[in-house]
């Protein structure tokens, strides 16, 4: 039916608020920022979400999007890049793994990828392209699925455009070397993961935690997760 499924990961596979998850995970760098003995805390928050806006309004297809966010941040940020790329690095080596606790994983998402695997799908987890890759690996093995062969998981390193611009998908579906119709997208979030359909993916809702904020795309599907499995079983 597909050659790809392309999965979001927050409150997709991984049960998880990220509203409240953020909350932490910056109380969490504030905290570990201040123990380095950086005093410009409220500064390294609000610069890490304007370098996060720049990252996901960035249009420019020849800068990755990381090459983006740390331009960015760095332009305004008094602490010089090779001091302070040691931070980022032990940030998510010893404090991000303290947030599991505000995360759960799904039940019957392991056996679903498992499943989709044994198919030969070409598996795809298309999370915003806001985090680097360690902390999409660490919140995939939260969800218990960290130890499978994905196609690509687009981490900032590797993408140069961020949800919901329509190149994100593109993006993807190039590196895939398969065409538009030949994925499924599924996710949770009206807004970022069903304009997927707008260049010709079919898409899946994902409703335990939805996210609507009134965008006026319909799904090809929708339901729970045990409808997705069912869905899955039914090819």
């Amino acid at each position: 039916m597909f050659k790809a499924v392309l999965f979001d990961l927050d409150g997709t596979l991984l049960d998880i608020n990220m509203e409240e998850f953020l909350q932490h995970y910056f109380r969490m760098m504030v905290h570990m920022a201040r123990e380095a003995g950086y005093s410009e805390t409220d500064q390294l928050i609000e610069l890490v979400w304007r370098s996060t806006g720049a990252m996901i309004t960035n249009r420019n297809p020849q800068l990755l999007n990381e090459e983006v966010f740390m331009e960015h941040f760095y332009r305004y940020w008094p602490v010089p890049r090779q001091e302070f790329d040691p931070f980022f690095e032990r940030f998510y080596a010893e404090g991000f793994p303290k947030l599991k606790q505000y995360t759960r994983p799904f039940p019957g998402i392991p056996e679903m990828m498992e499943q989709l695997f044994a198919r030969g799908m070409k598996v795809v987890i298309a999370t915003n392209a806001v985090f680097p890759l360690t902390a999409l690996q660490q919140r995939l093995d939260w969800a218990g699925v960290g130890n499978f062969d994905y196609e690509l998981i687009t981490s900032f390193e590797v993408m140069h455009f961020c949800k919901p611009h329509t190149e994100y998908y593109q993006e993807i579906v190039d590196k895939l070397g398969v065409t538009p119709q030949d994925c499924l997208m599924v996710g949770n979030d009206v807004g970022e993961d069903l304009v997927a359909g707008c260049i010709g993916m079919k898409t899946f809702l994902v409703e335990d935690l939805i996210i609507d904020k009134g965008q006026s795309f319909t799904p090809n599907w929708r339901g729970r997760l045990n409808d997705l499995y069912d869905f899955f079983n039914s090819w």
